[in-house]
């Protein structure tokens, strides 16, 4: 059995409770687990939500679910990558030159696991602000994605582009309201995230 597949739980989803339990580390305990749990834990704490996918069928059947569950057929979506279109015309969703998207559907540069954050730079989302992109996300990441920080990210993103660096490099962690007022989470609206893992280590 994989590893992502005990820590994330199947697409048929293994018992939320088992996760619960799993990752109810106390703070001193949390910077000794390895990176992938660290970003489930952190994550799941944001509210985000993931599906773990083995393979791209898997993928495509997942990305088909959530478009069912929201309602989000023959509706408009923001993209701006290549390499997901076909994901969108297999499913009959406008891509080009929309006007009232219902959810952005992008890659990432990087995931984050001590903060269970997503990494994103001009590559996915142009040059809009997180507050400029719609409420709803979904996001197409592979484990090997997974990074410890921040700073681990834009080294990395230094490293992959070398020449041709990316602009407006964020990160979004909040996905759900503050169910209090969250000094931490002024100025930054929260989304609604999926993030469909695709195993690839």
């Amino acid at each position: 059995m994989s590893l992502f597949r005990k820590i994330f739980g199947s697409s048929n989803d293994a018992s939320e409770n088992e996760n619960e339990s799993e990752f109810n580390n106390t703070p001193s305990s949390f910077s000794l687990l390895p990176v992938d749990e660290k970003f489930t834990y952190s994550f799941k704490k944001n509210g985000g939500k993931f599906i773990y996918c083995e393979d791209l069928n898997e993928v495509k059947e997942q990305f088909l679910n959530i478009l069912e569950e929201n309602d989000w057929f023959e509706c408009e979506a923001m993209c701006f990558e290549n390499k997901l279109f076909s994901m969108l015309d297999e499913n009959k969703l406008e891509y080009k030159n929309v006007t009232n998207p219902k959810f952005l559907f992008a890659s990432c540069e990087n995931l984050i696991a001590d903060e269970g954050s997503v990494l994103f730079s001009s590559n996915q989302i142009k040059q809009n602000k997180p507050n400029d992109l719609p409420s709803n996300i979904i996001i197409l990441a592979t484990t090997s994605q997974i990074i410890e920080s921040k700073s681990d990210g834009l080294r990395g993103i230094k490293k992959k582009y070398d020449k041709d660096y990316p602009t407006n490099i964020t990160t979004i962690k909040y996905f759900e309201k503050a169910k209090e007022e969250d000094f931490l989470q002024y100025g930054s609206a929260a989304k609604n995230l999926y993030l469909l893992l695709l195993e690839d280590l």
